[in-house]
């Protein structure tokens, strides 16, 4: 038989030289790209002392253990997100823990204190230890899924200690499945614990809740959000501002998934260039939030009545990105933190605020009543509903802003009551807290202040002088016109009427629209306004309007008379037409002042001694006695 060739060896062909990556080294010695997790996932607890924000649960158990008072069930509720799921699969741990290669007895039962992973806890961890069930109530409700669970409690655990069921979302099993749990929940083996989570504890049978221990989790405040995600940032070598940082933890809500969710996502977005950190700006414009200093500007204005600027502010905010409904609820947030601020002072702001913030709300509630802050809360609560169901929510947000800036100054309705029902009058105080009752003025003593002339200083001498200032005119002899003695005017001055743009009477009115240089609305009330009733001290002007007037002149009267006197007015437009024109009774009054002087014997001296001499105006003098002759040198 012929002896076969011996054939060489092929020699494997050699690979080919690896290319360059792109950080500079070599894809051969890189090591295999770990797939992605997510931040919620990354950083999920895995014992107790990684729980943040649930210290009396923490403490109860703590106990529980110590003593050996373990209950055969535990209920976890809470919203989502708070780690209600995972403070199961930490309990099952640490009912189960035991250290590896120890020495005997090292861990006899159940422990709070973790340091190190036992021989159990990775698997509990990553839920695939055969003593620890996980079922999802909510895609397993039937009365099967839990027969399942009830036969298989009869076996005592494999390799663990306690055999364990973690049952999540129980809320969603079914009523059935519910009472065929009861008998085994109830009386369970020694060797079975029953761990059930849920976010709608309402749902859940009393008869199972009086079965088991329940522990609420809190939400997790915004201070602790935010150390939290100040802890994990730093971790993963990227950068954020602390301003950003609290604005993720404020939008998270206490729920720290949710949170961790939004951080992801700012993190993801700031992986522009090398060093680059997440910005507030950044995290605003994601979230579709508005920025607070903003905010409080707007929250100003609408509370002055400042409308056009309001609506210019909002129309900034949602240019830049944030919803018209989700401005109104910080709106109203911004409420709630200064009538907190005003009624218990600048400690009680929320910890969630900045200094600055602090500081805005500190200044409203100086400025803004109880009763106004109230009034503003009620209609931005209202407002945030109309916006957030209608067809163009901008549109809504603008017209409850319009609604909030017309209505932010009026008097409420009980105060309101007592004006116009001729109970003592109010007088509207927005920074002492609400209006306050004054002692009602001597009867009669304030309509004779307004109706009466004006009159020169005490020691004005006698003069025949052109003014026509003065509304008024005395001194001669066939004028209706009567003085007010000194101590009689003292009486008379209503209270509110003190400072530099006192006003006691409509004349004083126009008279403000002159000396802040309002022409045409100083012609408007002298030429196209019915005075009907005029309260100072209340603070009410009734009208009546003429033809051609403006529809809008007693807003706008309002508003400037708040601007002028620093307090609110009420004006009221009637039916019945009152006293006439203010310019109208000034003419009639200086024709009949000039056709009694010029047949006073001296003015008609003077007009036959210079014949081209004419009265142009008249000014009222006062004198010392009424007795005097009627030549005017009292």
């Amino acid at each position: 038989m012929a002896k076969k060739p011996t054939v060489p060896p092929t020699e494997p062909p050699k690979d080919p030289p690896p290319a360059p990556s792109l950080d500079g080294g070599l894809f051969g010695d890189a090591a295999p790209a770990k797939p992605y997790v997510v931040l919620a996932r990354k950083y999920r607890p895995q014992s107790f002392a990684d729980l943040i924000g649930q210290d009396a649960m923490v403490q109860t158990l703590r106990n529980a253990f110590a003593s050996g008072r373990i209950a055969q069930g535990y209920m976890l509720t809470g919203v989502r997100g708070v780690g209600k799921t995972t403070t199961a699969r930490i309990l099952a741990r640490g009912l189960n823990y035991e250290v590896e290669g120890g020495p005997p007895g090292t861990v006899s039962g159940p422990t709070v204190d973790m340091p190190v992973m036992g021989r159990h806890c990775a698997e509990i961890i990553a839920s695939r230890h055969p003593d620890v069930v996980e079922m999802d109530a909510a895609s397993n409700t039937g009365i099967d899924n839990v027969r399942e669970i009830i036969e298989s409690a009869r076996y005592k655990p494999i390799v663990a200690r306690t055999k364990v069921f973690i049952i999540d979302e129980v809320h969603m099993l079914s009523k059935g499945a519910f009472n065929a749990l009861l008998k085994t929940l109830e009386e369970p083996p020694e060797h079975v614990k029953f761990i059930f989570a849920t976010t709608e504890i309402r749902k859940v049978p009393v008869t199972v809740l009086s079965r088991c221990q329940r522990f609420d989790l809190r939400r997790v405040e915004v201070p602790v959000l935010a150390r939290h995600f100040k802890g994990i940032v730093a971790a993963e070598g990227a950068q954020a501002e602390d301003d950003a940082i609290a604005l993720i933890a404020r939008a998270a809500e206490g729920s720290v998934r949710d949170g961790l969710s939004i951080l992801d996502q700012a993190i993801a977005m700031s992986l522009g260039e090398p060093g680059s950190a997440v910005s507030a700006v950044q995290v605003r414009g994601m979230l579709g939030l508005a920025d607070r200093g903003r905010i409080f500007d707007l929250l100003e204005q609408i509370a002055s009545g400042e409308i056009a600027p309001a609506l210019a502010a909002f129309e900034g905010l949602h240019r830049d990105g944030a919803e018209a409904a989700q401005i109104l609820a910080d709106l109203a947030e911004a409420v709630h933190q200064t009538a907190r601020v005003k009624v218990t002072g600048a400690a009680a702001a929320s910890d969630a605020l900045s200094n600055e913030e602090k500081q805005r709300a500190g200044a409203l509630a100086a400025q803004l009543s109880v009763p106004l802050l109230s009034r503003l809360w009620q209609m931005l609560l209202k407002g945030h509903e109309e916006a957030a169901r209608a067809g163009d929510p901008v549109a809504a947000a603008e017209m409850v802003l319009i609604r909030i800036a017309h209505t932010a100054d009026l008097p409420s309705p009980d105060e309101l009551i007592r004006v116009l029902g001729g109970d003592a009058p109010v007088r509207r105080d927005r920074a002492a807290g609400g209006a306050t009752r004054e002692a009602p003025a001597p009867r009669g003593t304030v309509n004779q202040l307004e109706t009466l002339p004006q009159a020169a200083d005490n020691d004005a001498g006698p003069e025949l002088g052109l003014d026509d200032a003065d509304p008024g005119f005395a001194g001669f002899e066939g004028l209706d016109a009567e003085l007010i003695p000194p101590e009689e005017a003292d009486v008379a001055m209503p209270v509110a009427a003190a400072g530099p743009n006192a006003v006691r009477s409509f004349d004083d009115v126009v008279a403000l629209a002159g000396k802040y240089r309002e022409a045409k609305f100083k012609v408007d009330l002298e030429e196209l306004v019915s005075l009907v009733k005029f309260d100072a001290t209340a603070g009410s002007i009734d009208l009546f309007l003429l033809p051609g007037a403006s529809a809008a002149l007693p807003n706008d009267l309002r508003e400037k008379l708040k601007r002028w006197t620093q307090r609110n007015w009420v004006i009221v437009v009637t039916k019945t037409r009152g006293e006439p024109p203010v310019a109208v009774a000034r003419r009639e009054r200086e024709g009949k002042e000039r056709a009694i002087l010029e047949q006073h014997p001296a003015v008609r001296a003077l007009l036959a001694e210079f014949p081209d001499a004419k009265l142009t105006s008249i000014k009222a003098a006062r004198f010392a006695s009424q007795d005097d002759d009627d030549t005017g040198t009292g």
